[in-house]
């Protein structure tokens, strides 16, 4: 039986011990999330405990989750870790078409960032995991980290940009110069906070759900965290409740590595093409969106080819149109709309209007594939 003075002598040696060990990179501390309501959100991400840096690495709190998407919106070739924290032992609740619903204090976050060279350049067309442990930060330029707080019924939009071993909260935005390796510079933007607002925020005169992206057809898939589908690990934790068999779940398509469009299948192009429409038009493109007005409507559920844009002459397009007549024309997409929208670098006339500032090649070389094969 162990004195007091020998328990404590054992306390104050483990106490030694641990504190030693994570010095020597043994143990990593995580942060702990803490909530901030509207008015009092912190100018530094620090303050909301998602997520810190330590020596060359990025740490989540072990309450937040990292997530992927099976097809990402195009953001200028940056790549993005993407979290979600859910307070307490509450849960989302699974829908099967829109955005999943979420109990007031979730934070969602993402992250974007570049890989780099030795001479700090960015490196473009690289690819990520979804893993953060294997994110090396001496090899990664961090730009931004955009929060989705939801505080009674209401989603707020925070855009933090990333200087030196924090990032900082940016109301009006930010424009960014950076070099790229091979490349010109490139101006990269944040979007301010209202921007943000216009495709995230609730709006409930539309009695839209937002925020967008977080869709059952998005999120079926692997990640490498857990090893495990996420829609699965998420309710095994108890953090999302309704969930059906995931082989009833729909997937999107997933972004082929290869990007060998043309040996797809007539079925599997088109199923890869609606679906990089809908991550990168859709949440404005959408009957409850910002452009529904246009009558083009690029979300994954439609399914009238009218207003998918197939033979649909522009509403109001300007010079948007590039002197075309129709948004899609099947079997040419040079004769259309929208991929001339998708190649224009015009601000008056490219797509989509935030967001990017470069063309995506991948991407337009998708679309013009699937132009050409409709019939």
């Amino acid at each position: 039986m162990r004195t007091r003075d020998g328990i404590n002598r054992l306390w104050a040696v483990m106490c030694l011990t641990l504190g030693l060990s994570m010095l020597a990179g043994g143990c990593t501390p995580t942060p702990d999330v803490r909530f901030f309501q509207a008015g009092q959100h912190p100018d530094r991400l620090s303050a909301w405990g998602l997520m810190t840096l330590h020596g060359n690495k990025l740490v989540l709190a072990t309450t937040t989750d990292a997530y992927e998407l099976n097809t990402a919106l195009f953001s200028d070739y940056a790549l993005k870790l993407r979290t979600l924290y859910l307070p307490g032992q509450q849960a989302m609740r699974f829908k099967a078409s829109h955005s999943f619903t979420f109990p007031d204090g979730t934070i969602i976050s993402k992250t974007f960032f570049y890989h780099t060279n030795k001479s700090g350049e960015l490196r473009l067309g690289t690819t990520f995991n979804g893993n953060p442990g294997q994110l090396d930060l001496t090899t990664t330029r961090l730009l931004e980290t955009r929060l989705l707080v939801k505080e009674q019924g209401v989603w707020h939009a925070l855009p933090y940009v990333w200087s030196g071993d924090d990032a900082y909260l940016r109301i009006t935005g930010d424009l960014l110069q950076l070099p790229v390796a091979d490349n010109d510079p490139l101006n990269y933007l944040v979007p301010s906070k209202n921007q943000c607002q216009s495709c995230h925020a609730t709006d409930h005169t539309r009695g839209a759900n937002k925020p967008i992206g977080l869709k059952a057809r998005h999120l079926n898939r692997t990640h490498p965290v857990h090893n495990a589908n996420q829609l699965v690990y998420w309710s095994r934790q108890g953090k999302l409740s309704g969930l059906p068999s995931t082989t009833a779940i729909p997937a999107a398509a997933s972004w082929p590595v290869d990007e060998q469009f043309t040996a797809l299948t007539k079925t599997g192009l088109n199923h890869l093409a609606r679906t990089y429409l809908d991550i990168n038009c859709g949440h404005c493109h959408n009957p409850n969106g910002s452009a529904d007005t246009s009558g083009l409507l690029l979300n994954y559920d439609n399914r009238n080819m009218a207003a998918l844009g197939v033979c649909k002459p522009p509403i109001a397009a300007g010079r948007g149109s590039g002197g075309h007549l129709f948004s899609i024309v099947p079997g040419q997409p040079e004769s259309s709309i929208l991929l001339f929208r998708m190649r224009s670098g015009d601000p008056a006339a490219m797509m989509p209007e935030l967001g990017r500032s470069l063309p995506h090649r991948e991407g337009i070389h998708l679309i013009r594939a699937w132009i050409k094969n409709l019939s």
